[in-house]
């Protein structure tokens, strides 16, 4: 029994990461209809920038959410009234998919030439230390990075519902020509969107790389699992993110406990598959779906 509780536990911290890495996606999948291949790129960007901010200038992975998550909003807003707005609007939305790979790639080879091909980690003070709940037990930096990962699911769940710029973005993912006859500048606030979510993938890069090592490959496996969270939870809210990404983390922890570490992956797109063809808008559906 405490090793059931203890990897139902496991599960559900390594889930909350997953949440908060695919919320992104999610959003700008949700708003834009874009399948964004560049998303693993912001998540370890978001890593190389708290690991140079933490070696350099000493500052705490988790403070280094604010700078970081303001660099990467002004790059994704940047990239998509450029090159993906381009894309789209001189051919279709597949050109996108082509285009975000392609600049995916090119990244990719980027941040190694810059930062080398090495595993890397960063290990603030905390990083050793544990909390034992009875038979239970758990490292310190995963209960902050759970923590710190709801904080931020909340923040923008807040901000989607309560703010007049989470208003005008649901509008613009329901009805974007009425949107746009009603005053919105439509093509403003998907810069805005794609900025947003690459500010949160950057914020959750900061947050993995106190838990595991990354390098500039490891954008794909975030790319991926964002694209699976989606599926699971649903498009285009941070609930769907949150229930796919517990379930996600979940059949993770399970499947390693149980069956077997080499064998996650495999169990990660059987169940993608499973849903697809049960259930192929998610747990929770597409939050701007109803009105299209």
């Amino acid at each position: 029994m405490t090793l059931f509780l203890q990897t139902v536990l496991n599960g559900l911290v390594l889930g909350g990461i997953y949440s908060l890495a695919a919320v992104g996606f999610s959003l700008v999948f949700g708003v834009l209809g874009i399948v964004n291949l560049t998303h693993g790129i912001f998540v370890v960007a978001g890593a190389y920038g708290a690991l140079f901010l933490f070696a350099r200038m000493g500052i705490d992975p988790l403070l280094a959410i604010i700078p970081i998550g303001l660099v990467l909003f002004a790059v994704g807003y940047v990239y998509q009234r450029t090159i993906i707005q381009w894309a789209v609007s001189r051919a279709s939305l597949v050109a996108s998919l082509v285009v975000t790979f392609g600049v995916a790639m090119m990244a990719r080879n980027g941040l190694q030439l810059v930062f080398g091909p090495d595993v890397h980690t960063i290990t603030p003070t905390y990083s050793f230390m544990s909390l034992t709940l009875g038979p239970l037990r758990i490292d310190v930096v995963r209960i902050v990075a759970l923590g710190a990962s709801l904080v931020l699911l909340v923040a923008l769940a807040l901000v989607l519902a309560r703010t007049h710029f989470g208003r005008a973005i649901r509008a613009t993912a329901q009805q974007p020509l009425a949107a746009e006859l009603s005053g919105l500048n439509v093509r403003n606030l998907h810069g805005l969107t794609f900025g947003l979510g690459a500010a949160m993938a950057g914020a959750s890069g900061a947050i993995i790389g106190i838990v595991q090592p990354f390098t500039a490959a490891s954008e794909v496996a975030w790319t991926l699992n964002a694209f699976i969270v989606v599926v699971l939870g649903g498009i285009g809210s941070p609930a769907g993110a949150l229930v796919g990404g517990l379930l996600l983390g979940l059949i993770n922890a399970f499947t390693a406990q149980y069956i077997g570490p080499s064998l996650t992956q495999a169990a990660m797109f059987l169940v993608l598959v499973l849903m697809l063809l049960v259930r192929p808008s998610g747990l929770l559906g597409n939050a701007f779906g109803e009105s299209r």
